[in-house]
């Protein structure tokens, strides 16, 4: 009896434990107490050691470096070989673009953003969107002061919608998960996607009129040789009265004054100061024009190559950053100067992502995810069942952000759609609306291109979360209730 209870007693605590550590590793790097890498790597290992699996703590890290260690390669080498591109003037047309539409307008440079992260998603890897996004808007957001976690957010929301594409990754997991064709998930799933993806534009349409109050509407020249006269705080939009930067600091970004910049998208090459612009300077050394159809080409080759599944992606990345290098900079002392310029980024980023496998890795091995998921379908009340695919929409939103994809499609939607099934739910309304929650998931701590955007844009992960998840968590309802409308929910 007593060991019945005990048997009961443990997979509770298990639950429990693993909504308390998670809980604790948001609240502390929300406000500030440890940085992510510390936290994603010694709270896991203290609630290990709480679950009394410290012994197994090795292995278990071991196992997440294992799962995590393709996406990290890939990283690394899509931060090179995108690193590269920007510096050669691939993507400056576009840059050159953007600004022409946006016309120093905080309005037309969130909606541009939005529109920017859309267009680049279609290649279906966040990191590689992030990485063109950031590089193409942080220069604007910078030198008008405007809040870089708008940026941010709206970039992450954008990619979230357009994530669902079938080679993106979640509609092909709950394909697999269910025995379904993605094509049958997805394509009905259209017009609630489209309706999510108008919401993101929408919300950034009002975020920026928020950001030209706050700032006004300046021409770029007008911007370089605005002086702040005092110290004041700049609050950041949305972010609920969070502490503030300095005007030029904004949200981890290190500013610098008005003088040191020069006309045109660049700073002086003979001045130390601020290299952020260096992506837009039309006379950086490193760019390439007479390789340009060359890189263009390259570039479609490997994505197209990417969404065809030649090649896993990390190989993929790995041979192409090697040929840019060896084209575009046949001199060894130049590809030794792209690799250090990089450095900073690949570090940073691959170093979240294995400690961010310290955190997956305990919840797996522990056990807590699986008796969170558990415990999540247990508590649905029995009269939901006929309901079961707007349940799932709705579980989807924490389920993701809490969550691997991996953790959620293969793990819980499998027992989701089994008991909307009982119900007369068709396995194909769940999968659909299982991906409800993705805006929200491309902020999760446990998604590894969320580092590639706060790190590139030098925004505090907290910050971000902090301004993120309320209105991705909007989005991801409106998603739901188009999905409900449209009758494919």
């Amino acid at each position: 009896m007593g060991c019945s209870r005990a048997n009961v007693r443990y997979p509770l605590m298990l639950t429990l434990l693993g909504f308390v550590m998670i809980a604790t590793f948001l609240v502390l790097i929300m406000l500030k107490k440890m940085s992510p890498i510390a936290a994603l790597v010694l709270i896991p290992a203290l609630f290990c050691v709480f679950v009394g699996k410290g012994a197994h703590l090795g292995d278990y890290v071991i196992d997440g470096v294992s799962s995590l260690a393709p996406t990290a390669a890939m990283l690394m080498f899509a931060i090179v070989y995108f690193g590269v591109m920007i510096d050669v003037g691939l993507f400056d047309p576009i840059v050159r673009g953007i600004l022409r539409f946006c016309r120093a307008d905080p309005m037309r440079i969130v909606v541009g953003t939005a529109l920017l992260a859309a267009i680049v998603s279609l290649d279906g890897d966040g990191s590689t969107t992030f990485m063109i996004t950031v590089s193409a808007m942080y220069p604007l957001y910078k030198r008008l002061k405007m809040s870089l976690v708008v940026m941010t957010g709206v970039a992450a929301m954008a990619n979230g919608v357009m994530n669902t594409l079938p080679w993106g990754g979640p509609t092909a997991r709950a394909a697999t998960a269910l025995k379904l064709d993605a094509g049958d998930i997805f394509v009905p799933m259209i017009p609630a996607l489209l309706v999510g993806l108008l919401g993101v534009v929408v919300l950034a349409y009002v975020l920026g009129l928020r950001e030209r109050r706050r700032l006004g509407v300046l021409t770029l020249d007008e911007a370089l040789v605005k002086e702040e006269a005092e110290e004041t705080e700049t609050v950041l939009v949305g972010a609920g009265g969070g502490s503030g930067t300095a005007p030029g600091k904004q949200a981890g970004g290190s500013g610098t004054a008005p003088g040191k910049h020069t006309g045109g998208s660049g700073t002086d090459a003979g001045e130390e100061g601020d290299d952020d612009f260096q992506g837009l300077d039309p006379n950086r050394p490193t760019l390439r024009p007479g390789l340009y159809w060359f890189n263009a080409l390259l570039t479609v080759g490997l994505l197209t190559a990417m969404i065809m599944e030649l090649l896993p992606i990390p190989v993929l990345f790995l041979l192409g950053a090697a040929l840019a290098l060896s084209v575009n900079f046949p001199h060894i002392p130049d590809q030794k100067a792209r690799l250090a310029a990089h450095a900073d980024n690949v570090l940073n980023v691959s170093g979240m992502v294995f400690a961010a496998a310290v955190f997956t890795g305990v919840l797996q091995g522990t056990g807590m995810v699986d008796h969170m998921a558990e415990w999540m379908v247990d508590v649905i009340p029995e009269g939901m069942g006929p309901h079961m695919a707007v349940v799932t929409g709705l579980l989807s939103l924490p389920l993701t952000y809490f969550m691997s994809n991996d953790g959620f499609y293969f793990g819980v939607l499998p027992v989701l759609a089994e008991a909307g099934a009982a119900h007369g739910v068709s396995p194909l309304e769940m999968a659909r609306a299982s991906l409800v929650g993705q805006p929200l998931h491309m902020s999760s701590p446990l998604v590894p291109a969320v580092y590639v955007l706060v790190g590139m844009a030098r925004v505090e992960f907290g910050d971000h979360t902090r301004f993120v998840v309320k209105w991705a968590a909007m989005i991801c309802l409106l998603i739901l209730a188009a999905g409900i409308l449209f009758g494919t929910i």
